[in-house]
Formats: structure tokens, sequence, C-alpha cells
């Protein structure tokens, strides 16, 4: 059996405060193949972003093993990791941020193939103009600036950069949340395109469990900076074993309304932790619809319920 592209153990993601330690990523562990779309899920706050960043190593971990194309990232000193992220790039959230907008479109998408020395000159224009066209932009807006395109312009820019070193995996942190309905089908299209086209894995990040069932093969559901289920993507949906998974996917509304009106909603009760609290227990134990005395001092492991299914509870 080949080996994952990525293979996530033990992560965890710390920050030293006044009032305590934020526990901002808590263990996690996740793998992805070559060519394979992960789905990463959970509330705003979870720590989705977080792991992203602990997993390319913008910030460092503060415990656990990244291990990418069978090299050990934890491992690896500041020349390392910057070869290894050539293979390895981040689509962001808000392409209005994410963006300088000092910078050309030519500049923007270029970098980072200036950067690692790969073309120059009319070579590198020519390279950024073909990336352009690959992501349905007019090669004739090189010269342009971030603030002279839409949102969904904004966010192909950004894909292209990803794609400017050819990479294996790109880890998307809620590329959509941020653009129209109509406009986010565009780039999940184009992400999909993509894909096929050059074997790319992704890493999708976001809080839309629909988004997420279309494009994921499987989904890790996460809450408190911690996985509490993962499943192949229709699995997942068909048969949730996780309180907050049953929860989180009782909010999607059905485009039926006489289905819609038969099915129980899940409201939890109770609020989240604060994320320098000391939690006991399973971290969900406060707003658990099926709470017992045992979940409120033992945390139950991530164990497989089903082949290929794995559930905290």
């Amino acid at each position: 059996m080949a080996s994952p592209l990525l293979e996530v153990t033990g992560l965890k993601v710390h920050f030293p405060t006044p009032k305590g330690v934020v526990r901002a990523v808590d263990g996690v562990d996740l793998t992805i193949g070559a060519g394979e779309t992960v789905g990463l899920v959970g509330e705003s706050g979870c720590g989705k972003s977080t792991a992203a960043r602990g997993i390319t190593h913008l910030i460092r971990p503060t415990a656990g093993r990244v291990i990418f194309e069978e090299t050990d990232l934890t491992e690896l000193d500041a020349a390392g990791l910057r070869a290894m992220r050539a293979q390895m790039q981040l689509v962001f959230q808000d392409p209005y941020a994410s963006l300088d907008p000092r910078m050309t479109v030519l500049d923007i998408v270029g970098e980072p193939i200036r950067n690692f020395r790969i073309a120059r000159g009319r070579d590198l224009r020519e390279r950024v103009r073909g990336l352009l066209e690959r992501v349905g932009l007019d090669p004739d807006f090189e010269r342009r600036y971030p603030h002279e395109f839409s949102g969904g312009q904004r966010q192909r820019i950004g894909v292209a950069r990803a794609l400017a070193l050819e990479p294996s995996l790109i880890l998307c942190d809620e590329p959509v949340s941020a653009l129209d309905v109509s406009i986010q089908a565009q780039i999940i299209n184009l992400l999909e395109d993509l894909q096929a086209e050059f074997g790319l894995a992704f890493l999708f990040i976001s809080h839309d469990l629909a988004v997420v069932r279309h494009v994921s093969d499987r989904i890790a559901v996460m809450y408190l900076g911690r996985i509490v289920e993962s499943a192949p993507s229709e699995r997942l949906y068909a048969e949730p074993m996780h309180p907050y998974t049953e929860a989180l996917l009782s909010a999607i509304p059905i485009p039926d309304p006489v289905v819609e009106s038969q099915r129980e909603r899940i409201v939890l009760s109770g609020d989240v932790p604060r994320p320098d609290q000391e939690i006991v227990g399973c971290p969900f134990h406060g707003r658990c619809p099926r709470v017992f005395d045992r979940c409120r001092v033992e945390a139950p492991p991530l164990a497989e319920v089903a082949p290929g299914h794995a559930a905290a509870c």
C-alpha cells in the first residue's frame, strides 16, 4: 500500500497567555493521499486554520509529527522547510487581504517563481500569463493591481499563485466563504478541474458542510482543536456517529419543505469552553444531548467504528 502524501500525527499548537495556555490544536491525526481531497469542518474558532498553518509550519507546532512526501517536516531547519514548501501551498480565505495591494498581478503570481529561481525575465512573464489563462483570467491583466478585480477574480489570482510552483498539495483555507454563491461554484469547479489536470491533493477547510460534501473524498470533523469524527464523505452524511457531527448536519437546510418540516433539528445547549480553559473528560460533554457521568471524567479516544470511519464517542 502506497504511503500517504501527508501524514499528521498528534499535532498540537498551543499559545501561552497570561491567563493560561490556549490549546488551538490539541492532538490532530490526519492523512491525505495523492490526488485526494480531505475536508476539514467545524465551527469558527475550532482550530481549522491554525491546523493548516501548523501543517505547513507557518506556525511551529508545539508537538506532533508532520510527514510530507516521506519527510518529517518537524525535523527540518529553515532551509529544508523552504525547499519542501514548494510542494505544499496555501489558498487563503480572504482574497481582499491575501494579495499585496502595492503589487501587480505579475509580481504576485511571479513572486514564488522568482523566489525559487525557476524563471526570470521573459520566461517568468510567460509562465505568469499561462497561469492566469489556466485559472480563467485574461493574461493581459498582468499589469493590474488587486483593487481592480472582483472578489472571485482575486481568489483566482490566489489560486494561480498557489499553482506557480507546481505543488502536489494545496491547503484551501475557506477559499469560497467570502464570495457570492454563484462565484463559489465557479471557484469550486476550477479547483476540481485543476485537480483532475495536475493530480493535486487538497485539504479543504470550511464550515460550509454542503460545499465540503460536494468536493471531498473524506471528511474530518473538528471540535475544540481535536478531530472528533472522520469518514468517507457519503458515509459521514448518511451515518454520523458523533453527537457533534449529528448536530452540524441537522443545521444544513434541505430544499424540500416537506422533508424539512419533518426532520429533527438538534439545537445544542450550553456554551463553548474558553480556549484557555482546562477541559476534563470529553471536550463536547458540556453541550452534548447524550452526556452521562463517564463523559465528564474521561475523554474518549478517536477509535474506528467501521472500516475507514472513526469517532471519538
